[in-house]
C-alpha cells in the first residue's frame, strides 16, 4: 500500500516511521518547514519528503492518507482528496492496527495531561510495563514500532479523534465538555462534543465519564456508550446510586466495580495528593477508577498519589517563604481555568493575573475574588480592563510589568497562612514569549526572593 503523511511534526513523523516499518511505501508532505530533528528521522529512514508545499500531483496517488491533527478539514488538500475518495485516517487509528497492548486514551476540554500524566504515573509506579503516548507529545505510532508496552496511557484531543474509526481502546476517558476550537467544528458545540465521543464508539472494556459534567452527560445520553459505562461524580446520592466513583462524606473516593461483589467498596485515600482543586478530584477520580479496573489495589494507588509529580504550570507549588505559599498556574490562559485554580485554593489568596485579553469576560470569577483574593496584582501591558471588573471587588489593587516586582509586592501583601497565587487568566504574549516562559519566570522570581532573605544577616 502507498501511504502519504500529511504534516512532518511529531505524529507524522511518528506514523511514517510505523507505515514504512510495516512494508508500506511512505511519502510525506507538509505545507510549512520541518523541524531539523523530525527531517534528520525521515533522512535517516529513508523516506521521501517535501516542506513547505503539499504537491497535489503525488498526493493524490496515495491509497490512504494519515492527517496530522492540525490540518483542518477545510484545507484545500484535504478537500481535494475527499473529493477523490481517498481515505483518510489519523496517526492513532494508524498505531491501533498494530498494537495488542491495552491502551487507555483520555479525553476531554480540561484535565487531559493532568489525567493522563496521574494514571501513567500510577500504573508505572505500581510495576506495570506502560508507555506514554498522544497529546503530552509522544507519538503513538512510533512508540508502536518496537511495541514493548503492556499498556498505553493516551492524551487524545479532539483533533486527534477526528479521523478514527476503528481505532478500539481498551478504556477511554471522557473528562468534560466545554466549548473550544469551535471554529473546526462550524461552531457547533454539538459536532464537537460528538468529536470527543469517538473515543468510546470501539472500547472493549470500559467508557468512563464525568456524569458531574452537564455537556458530558447530554453526549453520553445522545450515544451508545452509556452501555458499558463507568460514571463517577462529586458526590453519591439517590438520583446517581449507580456510580463506579464518589466521594465520600470524609473526602476519601469511593470506587465499586460492577464486577466486584455487591458489598465491596474500595476507599482511596486522596488527601495526601499534591492535586489541588475541585476539577482535580475529577482528574483524580478518573485516574483512579482506570487503575482500579487495571487491577491496583488502593494502598498501590494512594502510594502513587502521594508521589505524583503534575507537569509544570499547572497549580504547581514552586516555593514557601514566611509562611507563604507560592503557586504556578500559568497554564490558566482562560476564565475558566483561573475559576478552577481560585476555587481550588483555601487559603487567602493574593492573586497575580493580566496579560493578552483574548475577550474575556470576568464575571464569573467576580464572586470567588470577592470571597478569597486579599489584593490583585495585575502583571501586563494593558490592565484597564481587569481594573475595570475587579477594582471595586478585591480591597487592594495594583499593577506591573515586571514578575519580579510582582512576586516582591505579592510576599509583601502576604500573610503567613496566605497563598500568592499566578492564575493569569489571559494569554501571555504581551510581557512572554509563552505560558511556560512566563510560569518558569515566576518560579525564578520566588527562588531569588528566597535567596535574598536568606542572604540577609540576622
Amino acid at each position: 500500500m502507498h501511504i502519504v503523511i500529511l504534516g512532518a511534526a511529531e505524529s507524522g513523523v511518528g506514523a511514517a516511521l510505523l507505515a514504512q516499518a510495516k512494508g508500506h511505501t511512505v511519502f510525506v508532505s507538509d505545507g510549512g518547514a520541518i523541524k531539523p530533528d523530525y527531517k534528520k528521522k525521515l533522512t535517516q529512514a529513508g523516506i521521501r519528503f517535501e516542506e513547505n508545499q503539499h504537491t497535489l500531483e503525488a498526493i493524490l496517488q496515495a491509497d490512504e492518507v494519515v492527517k496530522s491533527p492540525g490540518i483542518p478539514e477545510k484545507a484545500p488538500v484535504i478537500q481535494a482528496l475527499r473529493e477523490k475518495g481517498i481515505p483518510i485516517i489519523s496517526e492513532i487509528e494508524l498505531a491501533g492496527r498494530y498494537t495488542q497492548a491495552k491502551c487507555i486514551c483520555i479525553t476531554g476540554t480540561n484535565g487531559k495531561t493532568t489525567t493522563t500524566l496521574l494514571t501513567y504515573h500510577l500504573l508505572k509506579e505500581a510495576g506495570y510495563n506502560v508507555g506514554l503516548a498522544g497529546n503530552v507529545g509522544y507519538s503513538l505510532a512510533e512508540q508502536v514500532m518496537a511495541d514493548k508496552h503492556d499498556y498505553y496511557v493516551v492524551e487524545l484531543s479532539s483533533f486527534q479523534l477526528d479521523d478514527t474509526h476503528d481505532f478500539a481502546p481498551w478504556l477511554a476517558i471522557l473528562l468534560n465538555i466545554t466549548p473550544d476550537h469551535l471554529d473546526r467544528y462550524d461552531y457547533s458545540l454539538e459536532s464537537y462534543a460528538a468529536a470527543k465521543m469517538r473515543v468510546a464508539r470501539n472500547v472493549s472494556r470500559y467508557f468512563i465519564y464525568n456524569a458531574d459534567d452537564p455537556e458530558t452527560r447530554k453526549a453520553v445520553a445522545a450515544s451508545a456508550a452509556h452501555e458499558n459505562a463507568l460514571a463517577f461524580d462529586q458526590h453519591l446520592n439517590e438520583a446517581n446510586k449507580n456510580m463506579a466513583a464518589w466521594y465520600g462524606p470524609d473526602g476519601s473516593l469511593q470506587v465499586h466495580l460492577p464486577e466486584w461483589p455487591a458489598s465491596k467498596i474500595e476507599h482511596i485515600e486522596v488527601a495526601n495528593s499534591p492535586l489541588i482543586g475541585q476539577h482535580n478530584q475529577q482528574n483524580m477520580a478518573a485516574a483512579i477508577l482506570a487503575a482500579s479496573v487495571a487491577g491496583l489495589s488502593p494502598a498501590q494507588i494512594e502510594s502513587g498519589l502521594v508521589s505524583f509529580k503534575n507537569a509544570p504550570h499547572r497549580l504547581q507549588l514552586v516555593g514557601e517563604h514566611n509562611g507563604v505559599k507560592f503557586i504556578n498556574d500559568s497554564k490558566a490562559t482562560n476564565v475558566e481555568a483561573a475559576w478552577f485554580a481560585l476555587d481550588g485554593v483555601r487559603q487567602p489568596i493574593v492573586w497575580i493575573a493580566g496579560g493578552t485579553d483574548k475577550g474575556n469576560d470576568y464575571t464569573s470569577l467576580l464572586p470567588l475574588a470577592r470571597q478569597k483574593a486579599k489584593a490583585l496584582i495585575c502583571l501586563g501591558v494593558d490592565n484597564e480592563k481587569l481594573k475595570a471588573s475587579f477594582g471595586g471587588v478585591v480591597p487592594h489593587l495594583e499593577e506591573t510589568q515586571s514578575i519580579e516586582a510582582a512576586v516582591r509586592r505579592a510576599a509583601a501583601l502576604a500573610a503567613p497562612g496566605d497563598v500568592v497565587l499566578l492564575s493569569p487568566a489571559c494569554a501571555s504574549f504581551d510581557l512572554f514569549k509563552n505560558y511556560e516562559d512566563r510560569g518558569g519566570q515566576f518560579a525564578a522570581a520566588v527562588e531569588k526572593l528566597t535567596a535574598n532573605e536568606s542572604a540577609k544577616p540576622a
